[in-house]
């Protein structure tokens, strides 16, 4: 009698499965199974920019010094055009030298190179090196930034991305500057911020050199910085193939990360905005990465093998 039972029970589940496959495969493509605690999230792939994933993907939100990936683009820009050298001298001026939040610790009037700088913004996100760059790329930050905006439209950004600076801080941080570029907010949505990251990688894939180091150093200021990116190896939440990107908080953004991690060749992004630690951007990040190299590339096939797999214990 009990394996009459079992038997009819398998038909049964056998037969709803027959029904709900198509359902299911259109709806996982859409809605994978991934908890996602952060306010916005986007799982892109890195070479063909197909989205796996998204939460919230297209809504406009502050993202903190995420936004230094477009700096760091223009920066990139300048050198491989000509019109910069990595060893060129770049001076801080008294806003850079006095610029809130994460620094080199740069005195007005301190000269070090571009490449000194840029390293320093990439890896410990120093909000000193961004704005000392800008006003050199670009003559002042408000200059800067218009390149910023036009930059962020040949790359295919929504219509309602926009930089309001080089570092991402809110515009009440830098009011007291005069030379500051600190009309509005910076906003961009999950997707924008994951299309920058790719444009970056396709365009400058060097840029992974420096993303990846743990620490760089100033020897004339007898520091060394070490890296936001918590996923990197070593780092308190490592995450086997991660190599970058960028992490970003304000009190107005919350805990925002841009990571990318690459495995058998696959490379893809992950965009995380607006969590409510710096625990769960990384947790939600490497969510999104366990779904990228597990389930993404056929996630009707890994649903029907869970579901059959439960079937047949029945």
């Amino acid at each position: 009698m009990k394996s009459k039972q079992k038997q009819k029970r398998k038909l049964i589940a056998l037969a709803l499965l027959s029904s709900l496959t198509v359902a299911a495969a259109v709806s996982l493509i859409r809605f994978p199974m991934i908890t996602i605690k952060a306010q916005a999230a986007v799982l892109m792939d890195a070479e063909s920019g197909k989205v796996y994933y998204e939460h919230n993907g297209s809504q406009s939100l502050p993202p903190a010094s995420m936004s230094k990936m477009m700096t760091e683009l223009l920066v990139l820009d300048s050198i491989h055009q000509g019109r910069s050298t990595w060893d060129e001298p770049v001076t801080a001026s008294r806003y850079a030298a006095n610029v809130t939040g994460s620094e080199i610790g740069l005195r007005e009037g301190e000269t070090l190179t571009l490449r000194q700088l840029f390293e320093a913004m990439v890896v410990h996100s120093a909000n000193d090196a961004a704005v000392a760059i800008s006003e050199h790329i670009g003559g002042s930050e408000k200059e800067f930034v218009k390149r910023m905006n036009a930059r962020a439209k040949n790359i295919g950004l929504s219509p309602q991305a926009v930089f309001a600076n080089a570092t991402g801080l809110t515009s009440s941080d830098l009011r007291q500057f005069k030379s500051a570029s600190s009309r509005g907010e910076t906003m961009l949505s999950a997707q924008d911020v994951a299309k920058l990251a790719k444009c970056l990688i396709d365009s400058y894939p060097e840029i992974l050199n420096i993303t990846q180091k743990a620490d760089v150093s100033i020897p004339e200021k007898r520091i060394t910085l070490h890296t936001t990116n918590a996923m990197l190896p070593g780092e308190p939440y490592a995450y086997p193939g991660n190599d970058g990107f960028k992490t970003g908080y304000t009190e107005r953004a919350g805990y925002c990360f841009t990571g990318t991690t690459e495995k058998d060749g696959k490379r893809v992004i992950a965009v995380v905005m607006g969590a409510p630690d710096t625990e769960t951007r990384f947790q939600d990040a490497a969510a999104m990465f366990d779904y990228a190299f597990e389930h993404a590339d056929n996630p009707a096939r890994s649903w029907l093998t869970r579901t059959v797999h439960a079937v047949s214990n029945l």
